[in-house]
């Protein structure tokens, strides 16, 4: 059986590949992609798989996009970390789908579902248009408005609206508020960018994600960067990374 997957979180991929193997060592993952793009430009070019797996959220959007560009001639047995009812309208049409974190015993039932097509030569129904709207609308990105931090032995709430800065260092993630007070929180840069406003928010660089309301003046900084001075008292400047510079300025433009 050969199999191609589209996922872009690598210790996922790994547990899906661990998982496959487990359940199956004569599976072929035939090709990996990270992207929408990618899986596109293979499936015009290449012969389709046995079955295709398919994270929905990937970074260059969903993965139904995929069905928009090109004919997927393959069943597909879809991966999400989203719990909510409408995922499961898939499997009205003989489509699976999986929760991550994934386990093997899920991961078996999905694949004798599709064994069941599979040997008997049944068509696979196409996934119904309604089908990927509902799940669509249910995926629209609402963005996060409060954050949960701890405070010694207490929790408290912070409105995104009160955070400046959202810094990485030495492995662990900060808040910074607009009362210049720093706080953990438990989300890696690149999870808090699929949460929040990308309006009001922007990654300026590998460690600093900044909001408009932090800004203070921008100064035009060597090697062609960008030095950002900062309203809270006693911070240090925020530098623009060269290759964000563009993007910068296209969002401060609106």
């Amino acid at each position: 059986m050969k199999v191609i997957i589209l996922e872009d979180e690598q210790p996922a991929l790994q547990q899906l590949r661990d998982l496959l193997l487990r359940y199956d060592d004569t599976i072929e993952i035939t090709a990996v992609f990270d992207s929408v793009k990618d899986i596109v430009s293979w499936l015009r070019s290449n012969p389709h798989p046995d079955l295709v797996f398919m994270d929905i959220q990937v970074a260059d959007g969903l993965c139904f996009e995929v069905f928009e560009h090109v004919q997927v001639k393959s069943p597909v047995i879809f991966t999400t970390a989203y719990q909510e009812y409408a995922i499961r309208a898939f499997k009205v049409n003989s489509i699976d789908y999986l929760l991550k974190p994934l386990n093997l015993p899920e991961l078996k039932a999905a694949m004798e579902k599709f064994g069941r097509h599979y040997h008997t030569g049944a068509v696979v129904p196409a996934i119904r248009e309604e089908i990927i709207q509902s799940v669509r609308k249910m995926l629209e990105k609402t963005c996060k408005t409060r954050f949960v931090v701890k405070t010694g032995e207490h929790l408290r709430s912070v409105s995104t609206s009160d955070i400046h800065i959202f810094l990485s260092q030495d492995k662990t993630t900060y808040i910074n508020t607009a009362e210049n007070r720093n706080f953990i929180i438990d989300y890696s840069l690149d999870q808090i960018m699929q949460m929040i406003d990308g309006e009001q928010f922007f990654r300026i660089n590998r460690q600093s994600i900044i909001s408009r309301d932090a800004i203070s003046d921008i100064v035009v900084y060597s090697s062609s960067r960008l030095k950002i001075k900062l309203k809270l008292a006693n911070r240090e400047p925020l530098i623009v990374s060269r290759d964000k510079v563009n993007d910068f300025k296209s969002w401060l433009d609106g």
